[in-house]
């Protein structure tokens, strides 16, 4: 049964014959073994455009940003996941990265996408300050959250943001997203009613796509640099253990709060 118009596919990432392996139209043994870096490469695989330093300079320090952020539920799920099944590294990872959503992680491509919408507007021909406040106004009328702006922990901006923006701008990036992403900041008082610092998920985002990094591929940053992260504490996991220490802790400290059967303490035994 045919879905979708197409038929035959296609893909212009790469091919291989008995000889050579191609990517993005380059001998993978004679230019880029030895020659690239990952950060370059990945770039290169993206879109196959040419590797800038501004793109090269702003994709890096965004994945060390990102890259390590402590017992998080998804390192905790990771880390726990190799403790039940040490010969499954890849599906310890991937538990940590199944863990990563509109909550952990997930927000740096829905606030690159609410900055994209923010560009579409002023290209229309409102000014900076009107179009974030017609956006961000009509997300909170229908009770969305404003991606990438308040940190359980950091209540002034996020310590990573002022260095990502001093990075763009010493890499001569376009900087247009980092003033949208600063004016967000500017008007989420008036709107929401409280401050909402910048954080990191907005910072990546904003330099980002001033480096000319594609909107739909922002979601892979912070998987990419996670997945570091993740095979770090599975190291460490397999060195000195936690996974299941973390998961007796959770068990301490549950509180049961269904019904039990006449005579059952928590303690067993009968009363």
């Amino acid at each position: 049964m045919k879905i979708g118009r197409e038929t035959i596919p296609r893909t212009a990432i790469s091919t291989s014959n008995a000889d050579t392996i191609v990517v993005r139209g380059k001998d993978l043994s004679a230019e880029l073994i030895g020659h690239t870096t990952f950060t370059d490469y990945f770039l290169m695989l993206l879109d196959g455009e040419p590797v800038s330093d501004v793109r090269r300079r702003v994709l890096d320090a965004t994945l060390v940003a990102i890259a390590e952020h402590g017992l998080v539920p998804s390192v905790q799920a990771s880390r726990m996941t190799y403790a039940a099944a040490p010969e499954a590294l890849q599906g310890a990872v991937a538990a940590g990265l199944l863990g990563c959503g509109s909550v952990i992680l997930g927000a740096s491509q829905a606030a690159g996408e609410l900055f994209a919408e923010i560009a579409g507007e002023i290209d229309g021909g409102k000014s900076l300050e009107s179009a974030v406040h017609d956006v961000v106004s009509q997300r909170r009328a229908r009770r969305e959250a404003i991606p990438g702006y308040g940190h359980p922990l950091h209540k002034a901006r996020d310590p990573r943001v002022e260095v990502l923006f001093g990075v763009a701008r010493e890499a001569g990036a376009e900087l247009r997203y980092v003033e949208i992403a600063e004016a967000v900041e500017r008007a989420i008082p008036g709107i929401v009613g409280k401050e909402l610092k910048l954080n990191v998920s907005a910072a990546i985002p904003a330099v980002l796509l001033g480096a000319g990094f594609p909107l739909k591929a922002l979601r892979g940053v912070p998987l990419l640099a996670r997945t570091a992260g993740l095979i770090a504490h599975l190291l460490e996991e397999s060195e000195q253990p936690c996974g299941f220490a973390l998961s007796y802790q959770a068990a301490q400290r549950v509180e049961y709060t269904g019904e039990v059967p006449p005579g059952f303490t928590q303690e067993g035994g009968q009363s």
